[in-house]
C-alpha cells in the first residue's frame, strides 16, 4: 500500500522524498501521496480531486447533485480537481473558465491508520455563493494538520450554476447547498478509511462559506451528518445573502441572454443550453436593472431559498427567520464571531460607490429593512443612520473610515449578534469571537493605514488557519508569525476535538462559553483577552433601528 516515489519537492528549502499512498472508499480506489509539510514539522497524506457527484452538465445542469457512481481502477488523487466555472470576485476580478464538472473534495490527514480516529474539520469555501474553491492555493492543510485533525475542503456550483431556482419541481434552488451537503454526506461514509471518525465531523466556513454552515444546521438534508459548527464572517442575516424574487431573477436571466419566455420548461431548457461563461458573474447586469448601481453589501443574484414543498427532498423548507422563531435549528455546539474591520476589504473599490450614499440615502439602510418598510419612513430611518455614523459630513471618499464602519456592522457584527441571540435555548454551547489580530500574516489590513483604519479585514483571519500556496515563502515554525497562527489553529482544532476552544489553560485564557446574559466572546488578539458584550454600541444602535423598520427578530 505504501512505496518511495523518487521526486525534488523542496519543503523549507530541503528536498524530500513523496511517499505514495493508496486508500479504498466506497467508489473505489485512490492514490494520494504523503508529503512532509511546508513549515517541516511533520507529514501530511493528501487526496486531491475526489469527486463525490456525478458531473452537473447538460440535463443535469441546475438539478440537484446525483452522488457519484464509483470508477473500476485507481484514480489518481495528487492534483486538485477543476474548479467550478466563476468570476473571481475577490483576487483577479477575471472570468475562471473551469469546468462544470468540478463537483470535487479534498482529504488531508495526519496519518491513514492511527491508534484513535482523528476529528474532521470539513471547510465550505467563501466568494459570495459567486466564486473560490476548496483548492489549496488558499486553504492549504499544512497548519492544521499537526493538530491532529483531518482536513476536508470542497467545491460545490456557484452563481446561478449552483443557485439559480424556478421555484418548480425541476428546479427549486439550493443546488450548491446540496451539493455540500451530499459532499458531506460523502465524509460520512469514507472518512474511516483516512483515519477520521465519522461521528466527529465539525463543518466551518467562512463568508459564504458560514451562511452555508448557519444554513446546514436548519436543514433535514444535513441533520445527522456533523457535529459541530465553526461560523466565520456570515450569518443568513448577512444583507448580500437575503433572497429577493428569486423566480423572477431567473427569467431575468433568460431575457438578458437573449430569450424572452414565461414558460419553465423553455426557460430551462434555454439556460441547458447556453455557453457557461454566460452563467457566471451574473450580478452586475440583474441587479443594475433592480437598483441601478452596484454596491458590494447590498446582495448577490441568485442566493439559497426557502424551497416550496413539490415532493421532492428539501433542503431549506422555510425561511431562516422563521426556522429561528419556530425552534427548527439543530442544537449543536457552535462558534462564530467576526473580523473587527470587515470591510476594509473593500477600500480599493470604495471611490466607485461611495458617493452613492450620499445621493441616494436608502442606500444607507439595510436592504431587509427597505423591504419591510413604507417608502414614506426611508427618509427617517435614513438621517438616523447618517447622524450616527457621519454625523453632518458630506458622505465621499473624506469619509471612507465611516463608510467602512457603516457597511461593516450591520451586515456582521450585528447580524452575528442577531443569530446567536435568537439560537433557540438547548444543551450545545456557544463559542464568540472578535478576531483583531494584525500582523505580517494580514494581507488587506495595511488597505485602512491611509483612512486611519486599524484592525483585521475580512478573509485575514484565514490566514492563521490556512496554509497558502500564494505565499512568497514557507513559514518559519521559529518565528513570532507561526506562534501566533499555531494559537489560533489550537483554539479551534481544540473546538473540533473537545467542543471547548481552550480546555485547559495552556494559551493563557479560558474562554467561557456565550449567553445572552453574560454575553462573553474571545479578542483574538495578541495577546487573547477575555471580555463581555463585544461592540454593544453597534449592536444597540442596530437592534432599535431594526425594531422601527418592523424587522422580526431584530
Amino acid at each position: 500500500m505504501f512505496w518511495l516515489v523518487l521526486v525534488t519537492t523542496l519543503a523549507l528549502g530541503q528536498h524530500v522524498e513523496l511517499i505514495e499512498v493508496k486508500v479504498e472508499t466506497k467508489q473505489g480506489w485512490l492514490r494520494g501521496e504523503e508529503r512532509v509539510l511546508s513549515t517541516g514539522m511533520g507529514i501530511v497524506s493528501s487526496f486531491k480531486g475526489i469527486p463525490y457527484a456525478e458531473p452537473p452538465v447538460g440535463p443535469l445542469r441546475f438539478k440537484d447533485p446525483i452522488p457519484h457512481k464509483g470508477w473500476t481502477g485507481v484514480r489518481d488523487a495528487t492534483e486538485h480537481g477543476s474548479v467550478c466555472s466563476q468570476f473571481d470576485i475577490i483576487f483577479t476580478e477575471q472570468y475562471i473558465p473551469g469546468s462544470e464538472d468540478c463537483l470535487f473534495l479534498n482529504v488531508y490527514t495526519p496519518k491513514l491508520n492511527p491508534k484513535k480516529p482523528f476529528p474532521v474539520l470539513f471547510y465550505i469555501h467563501g466568494g459570495g455563493f459567486m466564486s473560490g474553491s476548496g483548492n489549496d492555493n488558499e486553504h492549504g492543510p499544512d497548519f492544521l494538520t499537526p493538530h491532529e485533525v483531518i482536513l476536508v475542503t470542497i467545491n460545490y456550483r456557484l452563481d446561478a450554476l449552483g443557485f439559480l431556482s424556478l421555484d418548480n419541481e425541476d428546479v427549486p434552488g439550493n443546488a450548491g447547498l446540496k451539493d455540500q451537503a451530499l459532499a458531506l454526506k460523502w465524509v460520512k461514509d469514507n472518512i474511516k478509511k483516512f483515519g477520521g471518525d465519522p461521528d466527529n465531523i465539525t463543518i466551518m466556513g467562512q463568508s459564504a462559506g458560514s451562511v452555508s454552515v448557519t444554513y446546514h444546521m436548519m436543514s433535514p438534508m444535513s441533520k445527522d451528518l456533523f457535529k459541530r459548527a465553526i461560523a466565520l464572517s456570515g450569518t443568513p442575516f448577512t444583507d448580500w445573502a437575503q433572497p429577493f424574487y428569486a423566480r423572477e431573477r431567473a427569467f431575468k436571466l433568460g431575457k438578458l441572454l437573449g430569450f424572452n419566455t414565461r414558460n419553465d420548461t423553455e426557460l430551462l431548457e434555454f439556460l441547458q443550453s447556453v455557453d457557461v461563461k454566460k452563467l457566471t458573474n451574473t450580478k452586475p447586469e440583474i441587479i443594475s436593472q433592480e437598483i441601478n448601481w452596484y454596491i458590494p453589501t447590498r446582495m448577490y443574484a441568485f442566493v439559497p431559498v426557502a424551497e416550496t414543498d413539490f415532493g421532492q427532498e428539501r433542503y431549506l423548507v422555510e425561511a431562516a427567520k422563521d426556522s429561528l422563531m419556530n425552534g427548527r435549528v439543530q442544537d449543536k455546539d457552535l462558534l462564530i464571531g467576526y473580523t473587527d474591520e470587515e470591510m476594509m476589504i473593500e477600500i480599493p473599490k470604495a471611490s466607485s460607490f461611495i458617493d452613492l450614499y450620499d445621493t441616494y440615502s436608502d442606500l444607507l439602510i439595510p436592504f431587509e429593512i427597505v423591504r419591510q418598510i413604507p417608502p414614506k419612513d426611508i427618509p427617517d430611518l435614513a438621517e438616523m443612520i447618517r447622524k450616527q455614523y457621519f454625523d453632518d459630513k458630506i458622505i465621499n471618499n473624506e469619509t471612507t473610515a465611516e463608510i467602512i464602519s457603516l457597511i461593516s456592522d450591520y451586515p456582521y457584527i450585528y447580524s452575528t449578534y442577531r443569530f446567536l441571540n435568537y439560537l433557540p435555548e438547548g444543551k450545545a454551547k456557544k463559542y464568540m469571537y472578535r478576531f483583531s489580530l494584525v500582523s505580517g500574516r494580514n494581507r488587506y489590513s495595511g488597505l485602512g493605514k491611509p483612512f486611519n483604519i486599524h484592525g483585521c479585514a475580512h478573509l485575514d483571519d484565514l490566514r492563521y488557519i490556512f496554509d497558502s500556496k500564494s505565499d512568497a515563502e514557507p513559514v518559519d515554525p521559529q518565528s513570532e508569525e507561526y506562534r501566533l497562527i499555531n494559537q489560533v489553529c489550537t483554539l479551534f482544532t481544540n473546538f473540533v476535538k473537545f467542543g471547548n476552544p481552550t480546555p485547559n489553560r495552556s494559551l493563557g485564557v479560558r474562554w467561557a462559553a456565550y449567553d445572552k446574559s453574560n454575553k462573553r466572546y474571545l479578542n483574538i488578539d495578541n495577546p487573547l483577552k477575555i471580555g463581555t458584550n463585544p461592540d454593544a454600541e453597534v449592536n444597540q444602535f442596530w437592534k432599535s433601528l431594526y425594531s422601527r423598520g418592523n424587522v422580526t427578530l431584530s
